[in-house]
This record gives structure tokens, sequence and C-alpha cells, in this order.
């Protein structure tokens, strides 16, 4: 078996997370001076062994295909000369929309061989969310595939810095088609990239951008350096547990962070296979069982949401003997959805905390006690304090506010919120990152999450703003005011409520509440649709005139909320 550290230089201390307190005393990343993923670590897979095995790729129809790291490397070389030809260089932005497929890993390592700043987004965006991102994120180039163009058409005349359409395949007016440029001669070269030398990325170079939901205003921009994929050995080799001889599944979207922490970094660095599942259209959980079976996945990770319907299928009868290791991260999970899954396959699933800023920065690591519904402890390289709204520290069994040390800084960390200085000071302060969550910590030095100093609402994995949906709904001709809250659900865990205040004149009715669903499905992505809508008459505010969203989510649970407004704050 190829030793973990055999190809690549990992710049970092390694250890045993099964001796927990000794690997958090010895452990540390020291990233170089210059660093670069696509180059440090595929191309030197490619190298070691121009057999290993990268990724198989399946979809829905049963349809398959198998890369090595020596595929990945000539064809992100081919596609990076591509690129050259249309004036991509370092510090170029790109947005990056496609389903899960192997181009989207080919274009990835080919921008980060060029040093562009690439930001991923999910296919489900709309062009009013791709408006935004596009002009906020002063991007070049765009992306995607003939499924998504229109929606990059319907914007692109106010969106003044976009000079560059790709289409993975096919054909469209003002777009070049990768395929076809695949088929000109040079300079597309498989063996290098045709440049007077290769490119060097500084490890605090830009490279990554993330968009991130907030409560009261549009989507922030995170931005991370190309040092953050050594963050995610943390995530990949300690809380996942992933080893060279892996096959290793992760569920989520390549245009959500969750991508980052499951199908590339990390699990690329330790020189697992990934197995991608290329899910269009509806997606029915239980077939992934079938996959794992067939393919023996050995490390599974998916959402809450995913353990919760996959336990109601009779787990018996498939064999999962292959899968020696499990996680679970978006939101937290519930103890009897772990018992029945352990009952099912003999394995406990392992819990872990972190953020688009983050890498893995919490979670119940292999050979610790599980404490079911517990975050876990922190991760060796981060940490973590809670504080009170002073940012003093607060002892055991106390709620504090989830703080990061930066001393030192761990690396994967957001390095800032591109054009929003009062975000980023928000975030840094005290010489620590705050997470914007609270928690509390047991006398075993186990987290407990708790809830969001802000509004944002995690349901099914995604983290959805309340100012997108509430916008959308306001666009709806019948709509006067309107507010969302988180609500308890036992599939998804946590749904999107609505309470409208509808226009003069305007009769509730059932009809109208499934028209204002169906139009904010049209309006913004999909998955932030309010799943349940109250119609009332008044919404409850501030004396600023600041929605009181703690009173709705009193409502919603059925308490009896306090009738004074309370002060100007987001609630």
């Amino acid at each position: 078996m190829i030793q973990r550290n055999s190809a690549i230089n990992l710049y970092c201390k390694r250890g045993n997370i099964r001796n927990y307190e000794k690997t958090c005393e010895d452990f540390s990343i020291e990233p170089p001076e210059y660093y670069n993923f696509a180059y440090d670590v595929v191309d030197k897979w490619a190298e070691y062994d121009r057999n290993k095995l990268a990724m198989i790729w399946v979809d829905q129809q049963g349809n398959e295909r198998k890369l090595t790291f020596r595929d990945f490397r000539n064809a992100s070389n081919e596609a990076a000369n591509i690129f050259l030809k249309y004036s991509i260089q370092p510090g170029t932005r790109v947005l990056i929309m496609l389903h899960r497929i192997p181009e989207w890993w080919i274009f990835m390592l080919a921008l980060f061989k060029l040093g562009a700043i690439v930001c991923p987004v999910p296919t489900l965006l709309t062009s009013n969310d791709l408006l935004y991102r596009i002009r906020a994120g002063r991007f070049k180039m765009v992306i995607t595939d003939e499924e998504n163009a229109p929606k990059i058409d319907a914007v692109a005349n106010d969106c003044p810095t976009l000079g560059v359409r790709c289409l993975v395949s096919g054909d469209r007016k003002g777009w070049f088609n990768y395929q076809k440029e695949l088929l000109l001669p040079a300079p597309v070269s498989r063996d290098t990239v045709s440049s007077f030398e290769r490119i060097r990325t500084r490890s605090t170079d830009p490279m990554l951008i993330y968009f991130t939901s907030g409560t009261t205003s549009e989507p922030k921009m995170a931005l991370h350096d190309y040092s953050y994929p050594l963050g995610h050995q943390v995530t990949a080799r300690f809380w996942q547990d992933t080893r060279s001889d892996d096959l290793h599944l992760s569920l989520t979207d390549t245009g959500w962070a969750k991508c980052a922490w499951g199908k590339i970094f990390g699990q690329w660095i330790e020189g697992a296979c990934l197995f991608v599942y290329d899910i269009r259209g509806k997606f029915v959980p239980t077939e992934i069982l079938p996959l794992i079976e067939r393919y023996e996945v050995s490390v599974f990770c998916a959402p809450p949401t995913v353990y919760r319907m996959l336990v109601l299928a009779d787990l018996k009868r498939f064999d999962l003997r292959s899968l020696r290791h499990c996680c679970s991260a978006g939101e937290p999970l519930n103890p009897e959805t772990m018992r029945v899954w352990k009952e099912g396959t003999g394995l406990d699933i392992h819990e872990g905390y972190g953020q688009t800023e983050t890498c893995c920065m919490i979670a119940n690591f292999p050979g610790a006690r599980i404490k079911p519904g517990s975050m876990g402890r922190p991760s060796p390289g981060w940490h973590i304090e809670l504080h009170d709204e002073q940012g003093n520290p607060v002892g055991d069994n106390e709620q504090g506010r989830i703080a990061v040390r930066l001393d030192p800084r761990p690396v994967g960390l957001v390095k800032y919120y591109d054009d929003d200085d009062a975000a980023t000071q928000k975030a840094f302060a005290n010489n620590c990152y705050y997470t914007g969550d609270k928690a509390y910590r047991d006398e075993d030095g186990y987290y407990w999450f708790v809830g969001r100093d802000d509004d944002v609402i995690k349901s099914s994995g995604y983290r959805i703003s309340p100012f997108e949906v509430e916008s959308a709904l306001l666009t709806h001709k019948d709509v006067k005011e309107a507010a969302v809250v988180g609500v308890p659900d036992a599939i998804r865990g946590i749904v999107i409520k609505a309470y409208v205040v509808l226009k003069p004149g305007i009769v509730p009715s059932e009809k109208l509440g499934v028209d204002i669903q169906n139009h904010v499905k049209k309006i913004t992505a999909p998955y932030k649709y309010p799943r349940q809508i109250e119609f009332v008459e008044e919404l409850p505010k501030t004396h600023s005139g600041k929605i009181r969203r703690n009173v709705l989510r009193e409502l919603a649970a059925g308490k009896a909320p306090d009738a004074a407004p309370d002060n100007d704050n987001d609630e």
C-alpha cells in the first residue's frame, strides 16, 4: 500500500488522532511560501503512480467513468492552455457552475494552475442570484453547460466585467465550446501548461471565493487563499479518517463549500479515490445504498437529511460491509437516527462542525467516545473558546459565542470577506474569529450546538438567508410584507416557514399559498422556498421597524411571546 506521505510533502506534523490529546499537542501545518494544490498534489500523485485511481464517476442512468490522477493532470493542462488563450491569468476571477461531472474537477485544477480566483456556485441558482454574484465578485469568465447558459445570457448585459463565457459542450452565440477547443492544434497540450515557466502561487495569494448567506444583507464573499487545501488535511485525515486506499463518497453539490470538505482537497492529499454520483432532478436517498454495496464505498459523508431518509429503509437488505467510517455535517443529527443507523450498519456517525469560512474545526473523531447530539471536540490545530458578548471566556455548561483563537491562526480559516470590511471587522475581533454560532462545553470538553447569533436557517444541509427568501416573497403581486424563520421538521430537521402580510383586499387561501410558493421557486433557488406559509395581519417589529424573528420562532413553537418590543437588533 502507498504510504500516505510517499508522493507529496504534506507540510504538517502528523499524529494519530486516536491519541487525541497528544495529537492536538503536536500537530501543526506549516504552509510553504509557494503552494499550489493542482501541481503539488494532483500532479505529484500522477508522477508517483500513473495508474492510481482518483475518481469513479457514475450517473443516475448507470453510466460510468474511471479517471486516474494522471488523467486529471493531463486534462487540466489541456484546459489551462485553452484558458490562457482567453487571457485567464493570476488573479483573474472565474465563476463556475456545473453539475457533478469530471470537467468540474478538471477546470478547477486548470484554473488553480493559472493562479486564478475561482468561485463555484450551485446549478440551482437563478438569473437573479447570478446577476448579484457576478457583479459583486467582478467575474471575468463564467463556465457552465447548455442547460444553465440561458441564465447567464439573461443578465450578461448588466455584468460589465463579464468578458468570457465557456460552455463545457454545445454551441451558443457568444460562448466558446471547450470540447471543440480540445480538437484545435497547439497551444493545447496535455504535458505542460504553455507558459514560459510554471506559474508559482504563494500560499497567501487569493484562490477561492464562496458566497455565504447573511440575515439582513446579500450573501458575503468568503475568500480563501492557496494554503486553504492544506487545512483540509484535518477534515479528511482526522474527522473522515480517509486513507490512501479508500473510496470516499461525500454527498454534496459542486457549488457548496462542503464540496471542498469532501470531494477534492483533503481526500486527494491523502491519495484516496473519490466516488462521485452525478445527481440530476429528483433524488431518492435510498438509491445510494445499492451504489455503496456495488462499488464498495469505504468512507461515507452525508447531511443529516440523507441519513434520516436512509434509516427508513431496511439497511440489512444491503451488503454494507465495505463501509468502515461514516460522517455527517451541516446541522445537528438527532440521536434516534444515529441509533438506527448503527443497528443497521454497525457503525457510528461522526458529526463534524465548521463553516464555509473554515475547515472542520470541531468533530467526533475516530476512537473517541461519541456523545449523541454533541459536535465533539476541537480539531487539532484549532484552538476553540466560548465567549460572552464582551469577549470574555465562559465556563463549562455556559452558553457562549464560538471563537477561534488566532495565535496561531489555523490554516484553512477564511482570509477575509471580499469587499466587506464591516463584516470582516465584526468576525475578527479580540484576536479571534467569531463564527456567529453559540454553543456550550461540558465538563469533558465536548461542545454542544445551541444556535446562531443571527437568523441564518440551516435546512437539509443548505444555509439559507432569510433576507433572500423575504426579498423573493416581496416580489409577488399580492404580498405586502413577509418574514421567514426555521421550524422543526421530522425529515429535513428544519424547514422554512413564511409569515405573510397580504396587500389590502387580498383574501388568504390555500391556493394563494401554493401560488406564492411557486413564485419563490422561480425567483430564487428552489431549495429556498417556504414549505409552510401562514397569513398574518401584521409582523412583530422593534421600535425602529426591524422584524422580531425571535417572536415568530416562539409563535411557530406554540409559545406565548413577550409582547414588549426588544432592543434594536436583528431579531
